[in-house]
């Protein structure tokens, strides 16, 4: 019986592991096209604070799912497995290999895993009272009326992501079963799938993330911050409360000063590297890992891994 082919690659690990090099560098010996698996990086005009690859980098290969949504947008993982799967469909069809480069966990899983997510409608009451809730109450409190039903939701939705833990408080209120027991199906990973994933030392992982923060504030991440308030886009919106961008908007506008902002981003992207190994464990033995203080050691290995799962 002829194999099947390879449906696609993924390269998961947490943030400033090296996955967009690793990428690039491999997408120049395959037929493999990117497609983005980062929450943050399918709003338009935020490319500094996201790490988005550049327009150069995007000109090596094509690159899908990037730029797909303004930040006032809604955007749901629906939304986002629609993006991701027409887009794979036509790699597919140009005779190439879809490459998934990201450390979202739900975007990643819900494609690896080829998740059905309920079809539970809006419920615009519903959201509203929560948000007014929220308002009086605060964030903290209602990350933990999500943790009171259910634990492992709550454990992979940071508490400022007001939108995805209203989501999930919807999605339990219409259905009555736990968010996590609807969304994460982990039944394995199909056969013509091959996960990579990128793993270092905690420190040099610390040090390369913060100078990669430094890197961004010098690039004029306070200047973009400026322009998308400056475009209207609310510092409340979804979008805009994510890591580095709430700190910054607070520099901003002279709440606090660019090197409390900094720091403040460091220690943010460290809780999220650990939130990130809740999602891509070292011991899931679905993932393949290599160890990345070499960065021509790894890319000899995901070469061979490659090669293996393309015979």
């Amino acid at each position: 019986m002829t194999p099947e082919p390879i449906a696609f690659i993924a390269i998961v690990g947490p943030t400033a592991v090296g996955k967009s090099d690793l990428a690039l560098r491999l997408a120049s010996r395959y037929p493999l096209e990117i497609v983005n698996g980062d929450s943050r990086q399918i709003y338009r005009y935020m490319d500094i604070g996201t790490s988005k690859p550049t327009l150069n980098e995007r000109a090596q290969v094509p690159h899908h799912v990037y730029d797909v949504a303004d930040p006032d947008e809604e955007f749901s993982l629906a939304d986002y497995q629609r993006h991701a799967h027409a887009a794979m469909t036509g790699i597919g069809e140009r005779g190439r290999v879809p490459l998934l480069v990201g450390g979202s966990g739900q975007y990643v899983w819900s494609l690896v895993e080829n998740w059905l997510l309920p079809e539970v409608p809006p419920d615009r009451a519903f959201r509203r009272e929560m948000e007014e809730w929220t308002a009086v109450h605060g964030h903290v409190a209602l990350h933990d009326r999500l943790a009171c039903v259910d634990p492992d939701a709550a454990s992979s939705i940071q508490a400022t992501n007001v939108r995805r833990v209203i989501r999930a408080l919807e999605l339990h209120r219409a259905t009555g079963v736990p968010p996590s027991l609807l969304l994460r199906r982990r039944a394995g990973v199909s056969k013509n799938v091959l996960v990579i994933g990128l793993h270092i030392d905690k420190t040099v992982l610390h040090s390369r993330a913060d100078a990669r923060i430094d890197t961004m504030v010098r690039h004029g991440f306070p200047d973009e911050v400026r322009a998308l308030l400056g475009r209207g886009y609310a510092p409340t919106l979804p979008a805009m409360s994510s890591i580095g961008y709430r700190e910054m908007v607070e520099h901003v506008n002279g709440v606090i000063d660019l090197d409390t902002a900094t720091s403040r981003i460091r220690r943010e992207t460290r809780r999220l590297v650990r939130r990130q190994y809740t999602w891509f464990g070292l011991s899931d033995e679905r993932i393949m890992w290599l160890d990345v203080r070499d960065p021509n050691a790894a890319t000899d290995a995901a070469v061979q891994l490659i090669e293996s799962a393309m015979r």
